[in-house]
């Protein structure tokens, strides 16, 4: 695009944001007098980074994005709700995005008051591009892309995605947070050549860090920028940089983890193949399976009064009889294939 500017709501754009006061001052060796903070129980008692600069510089190093391409937020849903706050007026503009997919793109237009259009998958999960351009128009702002897609757990195909960078006059969102199981690259190189690309990741899923609630969106300058403009202060707390710092030092445990939940991705297809009431099993990029059983309420409703829980997907479009299975540790996936062998005698 040639303007991103353009795209913002003009509140927003001539948004004076706060100031803290430790935006104000940058170094680290300071007698700190001007925040009102207890001057007791360090490290604790003072406010955290406001940008993340330590964390930002170690994972720019990782992902070879400049840091000035990269926001952090409290999970991916912060910064997909920044993006609605920044770019969507509330009660005019609408985005639009795939069904079935993640559930949170709607909630979030919803809450702010944003309409939201969904094109239906075909029948293989890919996107029907056409239709979902014909869905855009000139209040359409925004187009969520989940890939792997969850629920439907594959990959979309990179050039229906580039289509849309390319032909819908707003910003794309891509949200990669299964993409480190998938096998496939990260769109983050395609940044440079697309400013109204946006790319979602997380620490949720492949750095097994969900409980600590840190999300990255990768985008052109000007956008992460807008998105600190307006986000809250101090949105990322200092347990949660230290602790991503910290787990940042050794890769080796993510490739670890990786490659175990593929192994065991394969072996729980395998032996769920073979199961009496299992109709199909989809393909998977993702760290869970989708499964289509022939009574998938009953399935959820067993597996549940064995204290194993998975998630009921039977109702969504597309995913009619389905069953939501998230791969887990060797000694998880045994319980669960142990209970389906039960409940099948």
């Amino acid at each position: 695009m040639e303007d991103i500017n353009s795209l913002l709501r003009e509140n927003i754009r001539n948004l004076v944001p706060y100031s803290s006061a430790r935006d104000e001052y940058k170094g680290e060796e300071a007698i700190f007098l001007d925040a009102n903070e207890n001057p007791y129980n360090s490290p604790f008692n003072r406010y955290p980074d406001p940008l993340q600069m330590k964390l930002k510089k170690r994972i720019a190093s990782i992902k070879g994005v400049p840091v000035e391409r990269i926001f952090l937020g409290n999970g991916s849903d912060e910064a997909i709700d920044l993006l609605f706050r920044a770019f969507c007026e509330p009660g005019r503009d609408n985005a639009v995005s795939i069904k079935p997919t993640y559930g949170m793109y709607k909630v979030c237009a919803d809450i702010n008051h944003v309409g939201y259009r969904e094109s239906l998958l075909t029948e293989d999960f890919q996107v029907n591009t056409r239709h979902l351009l014909s869905l855009a128009d000139q209040q359409s702002k925004l187009v969520f892309i989940c890939t792997p897609n969850n629920p439907t757990s594959n990959i979309l195909s990179l050039e229906d995605i580039l289509y849309l960078v390319e032909n819908f006059d707003g910003l794309v969102i891509v949200d990669e947070a299964y993409m480190d199981f998938s096998g496939g690259p990260s769109m983050i190189g395609n940044l440079q050549q697309y400013n109204n690309l946006v790319i979602l990741q997380t620490f949720s899923k492949a750095w097994g860090m969900a409980g600590i609630r840190l999300g990255m969106a990768f985008a052109d300058p000007m956008v992460i920028k807008t998105m600190n403009r307006i986000k809250y202060p101090y949105n990322v707390n200092i347990l949660t940089q230290r602790t991503a710092l910290d787990n940042l030092q050794d890769l080796t445990y993510r490739d670890f983890w990786v490659n175990q939940i593929l192994e065991q991705r394969s072996y729980l297809q395998q032996q769920l193949e073979n199961m009496p009431g299992v109709k199909k099993i989809f393909h998977s990029d993702a760290n869970f399976l989708m499964v289509r059983f022939d009574d998938p309420r009953r399935v959820f409703q067993y597996l549940m009064d064995q204290k194993i829980i998975v998630r009921d997907r039977s109702k969504v479009p597309l995913c009619e009889g389905c069953l939501r299975i998230t791969v887990g540790t060797p000694a998880e996936n045994a319980a669960l294939l142990g209970a389906l062998k039960q409940m099948s005698k």
